[in-house]
């Protein structure tokens, strides 16, 4: 459907299970890959093909709260595949079960930094190519949860409404400098680990990744050139 030859496409997460799905339909659609996860040895297990391709860079053991990893990665993307057309950010997590009073710091700062932290310093870390080469496109992933705040889940809707909100600011900043920074608003993802947590819910009404990686396709892709800080609502049936 849409054609990434000549694109080199950075992924963080990429070793998370909508970050794989991701890297796989842009792999199909003929971009170069980033792809980028904390892990030193996930990526070369999940993608042995590309671990010695010259067209295709597996960043291992990058923390995306390291201002310094980041941008070392992001240098070394250019450095050995000439630019940065595409940034995904994939990475997050969730953590919830506990009042607002009675949810510790530490999850509040975990979430924040997880969530929303590692979008600002991986879209720092890029942007620069980006405005060089006088065009770009970055897709970040917030949450339904981003609506309405959620009993016993604060500090993860914050976390993602803090997406929602960057999102829009860098787009209101870029989009005179033809970049695109839009991200998509999951409902529930259909992942082994979410079903293993509620086994009784109605898997067909979740989103499944590769519907979400279609979406992210089309916000990299030309045909999103008009779309500018939206925050895209895929919820599936749900």
């Amino acid at each position: 459907m849409f054609d990434f030859s000549n694109r080199v496409v950075v992924i963080t997460g990429a070793a998370g299970n909508l970050g794989v799905v991701t890297a796989r339909a842009f792999q199909a659609a003929g971009a170069s890959l980033v792809l980028v996860d904390r892990s030193p040895d996930r990526l070369q297990k999940l993608f042995p093909e590309l671990a010695d391709s010259t067209h295709h860079f597996l960043a291992t053991g990058v923390d995306l709260g390291d201002v310094a990893a980041v941008e070392r990665m992001a240098t070394e993307a250019v450095n050995r595949l000439g630019k940065i057309d595409v940034l995904v950010n994939t990475a997050g997590g969730y953590r919830a079960g506990t009042p607002l009073h009675e949810t510790p710091l530490e999850d509040w700062d975990f979430l924040l930094n997880l969530n929303a932290k590692s979008v600002l310093i991986s879209c720092r870390s890029v942007i620069p190519a980006m405005l060089k080469q006088g065009a770009g496109k970055i897709i970040n992933i917030a949450s339904r949860a981003a609506l309405t705040g959620e009993a016993n889940a604060a500090a993860y809707s914050v976390s993602k409404t803090a997406v929602v909100r960057l999102t829009e600011s860098m787009a209101a900043e870029l989009k005179d400098k033809d970049i695109n920074v839009n991200c998509i608003m999951p409902g529930m993802i259909d992942t082994p680990p979410n079903r293993s947590a509620m086994p009784d819910a109605d898997f067909s009404k979740w989103v499944a990744p590769e519907a979400l990686a279609n979406v992210i396709l089309f916000l990299a892709s030309d045909a999103a050139s008009a779309i500018h800080g939206a925050a895209l609502p895929v919820f599936g049936k749900g």
